[in-house]
């Protein structure tokens, strides 16, 4: 079931090239690679002089005073930032132009692309996006095509089996503890809510029924979907919340109202509870990953890229990993002090092995996103129209 992200980034830009209503790419003879046809948006050639100013749309910690006052007492460009709540928030306040750089996820960035509303990276204005960025979101595609690269990383992060201790006295080894009707802590599972949940239960089903033949939890057919949604339903008789708003998901687990399901790093540290602690079980799990990207339409591109330059070097991708709380994109930041090799430890920075066990979000489109041709996949309404069906 294990797969490498690049296997899955041909079919990925396919869906963001549907979604953006573009052509689908076709493969260059004799190449076996995919070409996709993209707006031709022009990169950055040199860097000129600061603008003053530049204005960011980011996910919220990404973008602090701790290192955005020195960003601009450095380069005398003042940041901006708005905080966004979702990707889909992020993809419409960049296709207004009234933004210079967004830290997008990868199921924004695509979007992005195909749409042109963001440039390709002069990777030689930005020197420390060099060697010392993890190979694991180097050219990858969500913010790689061909050959242009889209995207600055700036940290990943699975979505992790969060559990109580002092309930769940040994660490999980399999997600079955929230999706088995006869858990032991049935009554007290917390589970994700949205659409998109469909895919933790197809990550579960192509570990334990292997028969189904799913090969991309994104990539489900009509009855590959059904079991999904069976199982979903089935979990729904053990689940006492649901949760979409992060807050409330820390409220339930410190509460006790929950004592096992799907959580980020982040909402774990915030907890600031020893007693909750998390793992990435034998099936794997769904995951994200992150990346600065530049406007096309940037009233301020040397102060944007010098930001992008300036977060990632060693030091400030640490601080903004750690406040956080995810893997930094650089590795060096993980032999700066005992701090920084602490927190790549426990986040697996340098772990592409945990990685290769992680499902990046991806949007599910009728073309099947693992190469299947015989087939209708279902479309990401299918799944909306199911989830509906999960909860009652």
């Amino acid at each position: 079931m294990r797969k490498k992200l690049m296997a899955i980034s041909a079919t990925a830009a396919v869906s963001a090239l549907i979604l953006a209503g573009c052509a689908a790419p076709a493969a260059e003879e004799g190449s076996g690679e995919l070409v996709f046809d993209v707006p031709d948006v022009p990169m950055l050639e040199e860097l000129g002089e600061p603008e003053g100013q530049v204005d960011i749309i980011a996910w919220s910690g990404f973008v602090e005073p701790a290192w955005a006052d020195t960003f601009t007492e450095e380069t005398g460009c003042v940041v901006n930032r708005r905080v966004a709540g979702t990707s889909d928030e992020m993809v419409q306040l960049m296709r207004t132009g009234d933004y210079d750089l967004v830290s997008a996820s990868g199921d924004a960035s695509l979007r992005l692309i195909v749409g042109g509303d963001v440039a390709p990276i002069n990777r030689d204005l930005i020197p420390n996006f060099g060697d010392d960025i993890v190979p694991g979101m180097q050219g990858q595609l969500y913010d790689t095509i061909n050959g242009k690269v889209y995207g600055v990383p700036i940290g990943r992060g699975a979505n992790i089996l969060q559990y109580n201790t002092e309930v769940v006295t040994e660490t999980p080894t399999s997600w079955d503890i929230v999706w088995e009707a006869d858990s032991p802590y049935a009554g007290q599972i917390t589970a994700y809510d949205a659409p998109i949940y469909i895919a933790d239960a197809a990550v579960y089903l192509m570990y334990h029924q292997p028969e189904l033949g799913i090969q991309n939890p994104y990539a489900l057919d009509e009855t590959q979907l059904a079991a999904a949604v069976d199982l979903l339903k089935q979990q729904n008789e053990i689940v006492a919340e649901y949760w979409a708003d992060p807050v409330a998901q820390i409220t339930s687990f410190v509460g006790g109202t929950t004592v096992a399901g799907t959580s980020w790093e982040i909402l774990r540290k915030l907890a600031a509870d020893d007693r909750m602690q998390g793992t990435l079980p034998q099936e794997g799990s769904t995951g994200w990953s992150d990346a600065w990207m530049i406007s096309s339409q940037s009233d301020s591109p040397n102060c944007a890229y010098l930001w992008m330059d300036y977060t990632s070097s060693a030091e400030v991708n640490g601080a903004i990993a750690m406040n956080f709380g995810m893997a930094p994109a650089n590795a060096a930041f993980c032999e700066l002090n005992d701090e920084a090799a602490a927190h790549c430890e426990e986040f697996n920075a340098l772990n592409e092995d945990y990685f290769e066990n992680v499902w990046y979000w991806t949007t599910p489109i009728e073309q099947c996103l693992d190469g299947r041709t015989e087939v209708r996949c279902t479309s990401f309404q299918d799944w909306t129209n199911a989830w509906a069906t999960v909860k009652g």
